[in-house]
């Protein structure tokens, strides 16, 4: 009797823990999906039925005319006639993928070397170097703006793709640097002493030896730093004023004309450019898993 009656409050306890745990999952789902749904439905909702009160959680008739005005066909909005914005959503488009793709390579590219430089060389204010290149982490991005600005205009390097390219990666360099380096340092310094010994230069040793190692870590940093990039909003709309160079976190919003708010349009472009993004995030969350975890494992 005693044994039984103890056990019903753990296993009260335990029906209550599992209820909270489930109620802050629904929470986090709400939450975290909650805006995608109302965009999802936004996309294929009649624009006359967009400004009914109160509005429809599920769309009383479903309609493509947001989606065929996105990519190529006329549309009516509040009795004006609105023609295709698919030129510009496709350079748009464009030009996200060219800058989000080079600032990933350029920033995986220089966390690699320096990473290993800070991990395997001695050399006077290294740990010092290290310190300064990380604490810029925490310098707000507007305070730095104007003077970033001027400097660009003289190098006549606004509205170019290598700009926008260098300024992303100059922002994501200290976080994917201190990443690298963490997973330099796990590696057995034993495996490339080995290969020394066989005469292989440091060059040699990192590719063939390190980075194979190493390779969790440079898959979360590249993805860490590419939904960065294809995420930036303030950036590109101060250094990227003109078609030629404007990713779409700065032309969706230009959607909305003076005379109308195209509601399911900019819903419908929204959802488009969350495609790239989730794509990475869905084939390699694995690799981003591993490689945070070894990370902060180490």
């Amino acid at each position: 009797m005693v044994t039984e009656t103890a056990a019903r409050p753990r296993r009260s306890s335990r029906t209550w823990i599992n209820v909270a745990r489930l109620l802050g999952l629904g929470l986090v789902l709400l939450w975290s999906l909650g805006p995608v749904y109302v965009s999802l439905i936004t996309s294929f909702t009649r624009p006359t039925d967009l400004t009914t009160s109160p509005a429809y959680l599920v769309p009383p008739a479903i309609t493509f005319e947001h989606l065929a005005h996105l990519f190529g066909a006329t549309s009516t909005v509040q009795g004006n006639t609105v023609q295709s914005v698919w030129p510009q959503f496709r350079q748009a488009t464009l030009n996200s993928l060219i800058t989000s793709i080079a600032a990933t390579l350029l920033t995986a590219l220089l966390a690699t070397l320096a990473g290993y430089a800070f991990t395997r060389l001695r050399f006077p204010g290294r740990n010092l170097l290290f310190f300064l290149v990380i604490s810029s982490l925490a310098i707000p991005a507007y305070t730095v703006m104007i003077p970033l600005y001027r400097m660009m205009i003289s190098l006549h390097l606004v509205n170019t793709y290598l700009g926008i390219t260098l300024i992303y990666a100059s922002a994501f360099l200290p976080l994917a640097l201190w990443l690298m380096r963490n997973f330099f340092a796990s590696v057995p310094i034993e495996l490339e002493e080995a290969a020394w010994l066989d005469g292989a230069s440091r060059l040699r040793t990192l590719a063939t030896i390190v980075l194979p190692l190493a390779a969790p870590g440079l898959v979360a940093v590249a993805i860490l730093t590419f939904l960065s990039a294809w995420g930036q909003f303030i950036v590109p709309l101060v250094f990227s004023p003109s078609l030629a160079t404007k990713p779409l976190t700065v032309l969706i919003p230009e959607f909305v004309t003076r005379n109308s708010v195209d509601y399911g349009l900019i819903n419908a472009a929204g959802l488009i450019a969350m495609v790239p993004p989730v794509l990475v995030v869905i084939f390699l969350n694995r690799f981003l898993v591993r490689g945070l975890t070894a990370g902060a494992g180490k």
